[in-house]
């Protein structure tokens, strides 16, 4: 009988330790091992240089003496607009950012470090081509992200989820960087003693380091540093994507409250206030749930739900399953969500209840049948 994926507990409790597990060697680390211990347990690791060895970027993006191929990265993407974000300003907790060409940017790299790493410009901070650090956050809809070394070195501070709370200022705002010495002001950080200190890691060139949901973590660039990053949502984690939009919803509704028997369409204004905060809004949330499904019906279409897991560098059949139930019961909730009621979901292709009915016979056909009825 097959082994039935494990359900994700909405309390985790995180061991308080000073590393992470180090993953050495690709032919013997399954997806499968991977999902169980570290996305389902919401824990970090780092994957060896080997996991990286046949990516092209590895190959042309970077010098032999581990240093960035300028002239190749001119040569393909000089022209480009990139995004840099001034890093010795601060704007609401963030930096301020401008679109300039990346043969500027390369200009301006080449001589701050010829220059001893200073520039009348400042710290400019390239997109994902992290200068000097990135402030203290997590990631986007507290969503998992992995971030691959091209070449360089860097330093990750992190913090198990929950723990970010005893970093808060008497305001409730979390610190812009959680070295400064500020944080050791009682009157400002009320609970900064309580805190427990963050799990420090060296990330070498072509190292992976896996960052679970709700994991705020503070990076610095040792030495000049290339990297890659990505997030994603799936099952594991979907859940923690509806509570974080549930909870940015309320803080607006809270912010704006007095306007609320005043102002026409209020609740649609929170709507957009939120998305132009987070992103996304409850219609794209609700699209993106679909998205998902769609795809992993499609997974099991193709493959059935039979085939093992074990062994495998990419998720299984049982695997897209596992998401589809997680997805149900999120869009469930969703749909008896009373600020989600509010909009005209009855428009949507397809509308919710019906795609609820179609995940729902997909999971358990027999009990669906007897329920839709």
């Amino acid at each position: 009988m097959d082994e039935k994926l494990p359900e994700r507990s909405d309390v985790v409790l995180y061991e308080v330790r000073n590393h992470i597990d180090f993953i050495e060697d690709p032919e013997t680390f399954s997806y499968h091992e991977f999902f169980h211990k570290y996305m389902i347990g919401n824990v970090p690791c780092l994957f060896s240089s080997k996991f990286t060895g046949s990516w092209g970027s590895r190959r042309f993006w970077v010098t032999a003496d581990n240093q960035p191929n300028w002239d190749h990265l001119l040569q393909n993407f000089g022209d480009a607009a990139v995004p840099v974000a001034k890093c010795d300003l601060k704007e609401y907790n963030a930096n301020p950012k401008e679109q300039i060409p990346l043969c500027e940017y390369i200009e301006y790299w080449r001589g701050h470090k010829e220059n001893a790493y200073q520039s009348t410009k400042g710290c400019l901070y390239l997109k994902d081509w992290h200068m000097q650090r990135t402030p203290f956050h997590a990631d986007v809809f507290r969503s998992y992200s992995w971030s691959a070394n091209i070449c360089g070195r860097k330093k990750w501070l992190l913090f198990p989820p929950g723990s970010e709370g005893n970093l808060r200022d008497c305001h409730g705002n979390l610190p812009y960087d959680v070295t400064s010495p500020t944080l050791q002001d009682p009157k400002l950080y009320l609970n900064y003693q309580k805190c427990c200190p963050p799990i420090e890691v060296t990330q070498e060139a072509g190292e992976i380091i896996f960052v679970p949901s709700g994991w705020h973590h503070q990076v610095y660039n040792v030495i000049d540093t290339i990297s890659i990053n990505h997030n994603w949502v799936n099952g594991c984690n979907v859940a923690v994507m509806w509570r974080f939009l549930q909870k940015e919803l309320t803080a607006v509704q809270r912010e704006i409250a007095e306007w609320k028997d005043t102002m026409d369409g209020w609740d649609q204004h929170c709507q957009v206030i939120m998305k132009s905060c987070t992103g996304i809004d409850y219609t794209e949330f609700y699209t993106f749930l679909k998205m998902i499904a769609q795809r992993r019906l499609e997974v099991l279409e193709t493959n059935g739900v039979d085939l093992p897991a074990e062994g495998r560098m990419t998720p299984g059949p049982r695997h897209a399953l596992f998401d589809l139930e997680k997805i149900a019961d999120v869009l469930s909730t969703l749909i008896d969500d009373v600020d989600f009621q509010k909009l005209d979901v009855e428009t949507f292709d397809p509308p919710p209840k019906q795609l609820l009915r179609r995940l729902k016979m997909v999971i358990d056909p027999k009990s669906c049948a007897v329920r839709c009825v």
